[in-house]
């Protein structure tokens, strides 16, 4: 195989194909179900990587009692009292900028300071406070709430055994 600038394959500074992800499919793209035996690179036949297989009674019992303790309950308690006062009081004032540009075009054509006017400032105040919100969310959840879910975490981890991927 020669590349453009005529250096053949062996030659130094040459293009090479031998990456070991260059060929590699992604999981699950063109991967045959019944082949018994599959090669690698070198020719090696290796047995078929074993296909998980659903989870057993314990493990959905081990999440049902997670999801009933009172310790996901409060996680969730605390996720629900932040995320739906934030949205409500962002898509109020989103909605309130979108009618205030709609039916007091005079109000926001106002002038501010040189050629800032209320519509700029409020759009602006869109963008700062699309930040302000994510930062406190991250902020929330650091605080309130990833102790716990971690905990949460590890203790279904323990009950089920471990990760089973």
């Amino acid at each position: 195989m020669d590349k453009q600038d005529g250096r053949s394959v062996g030659e130094p500074g040459a293009l090479r194909l031998d990456d070991p992800w260059y060929d590699t499919l992604a999981s699950g793209w063109g991967e045959l179900d019944d082949a018994a035996e599959t090669t690698d690179r070198w020719g090696e036949t290796q047995p078929p990587p074993p296909v998980p297989g659903p989870r057993s009674a314990p493990h959905d019992e081990v999440y049902l009692a997670v999801q009933r303790s009172a310790a996901f309950q409060e996680v969730r308690r605390r996720y629900r009292r932040f995320v739906l006062p934030g949205t409500v009081v962002f898509l109020v004032w989103y909605l309130a900028y979108v009618i205030a540009a709609t039916a007091a075009p005079g109000l926001m054509a106002h002038r501010v300071a040189g050629a800032l006017n209320v519509a700029m400032l409020a759009g602006l105040g869109q963008f700062a406070t699309t930040f302000l919100l994510t930062w406190a969310y991250a902020r929330h959840a650091r605080l309130r709430r990833d102790s716990a879910a971690l905990d949460i975490r590890w203790e279904t981890q323990e009950l089920t055994g471990g990760n089973t991927r």
